[in-house]
């Protein structure tokens, strides 16, 4: 008879224990945020298209942008834009060789771009309320 060939399995399924690595984390939200980013650009062509069409145009968009739900979405595309842009200097200094890429480093400049991300959250906030 043939030899019998043992499978490998995963052993660990159980997702809520696996975790992942800070640097891991920013790259798949910096992925998140480019794609927000990106569906973010037709809701704001469409507003700004809405206001430049005429007076009762603009005063339609100036009556959107009153909710609470219009500026909580003005305030998820800026933290998203935000997010995005500190990832991608971040990814751009690696890039040019200005951070090492071990993962120290990949860990300590990930937790600086969250950390700038979250100061420019709030004050997108306070721009927007």
């Amino acid at each position: 008879m043939g030899k019998i060939v043992k499978k490998q399995r995963p052993v660990n399924l159980d997702l809520q224990t696996i975790h992942f690595p800070v640097s891991a984390i920013t790259s798949i939200l910096h992925r998140v945020s480019g794609v927000i980013t990106f569906v973010a650009v037709g809701i704001l062509l469409w507003l700004l298209g809405m206001s430049l069409s005429s007076q009762e145009g603009f005063q339609q968009a100036a009556d959107i942008m009153t909710g609470f739900f219009a500026k909580f979405i003005v305030w998820g595309i800026l933290t998203a834009l935000a997010y995005h842009i500190c990832g991608g200097v971040r990814h751009m200094l690696m890039d040019f060789g200005y951070l090492e890429e071990n993962l120290a480093v990949g860990s300590l400049s990930a937790k600086v771009a969250i950390g700038i991300a979250v100061i420019l959250s709030i004050l997108a906030g306070v721009l927007v309320w």
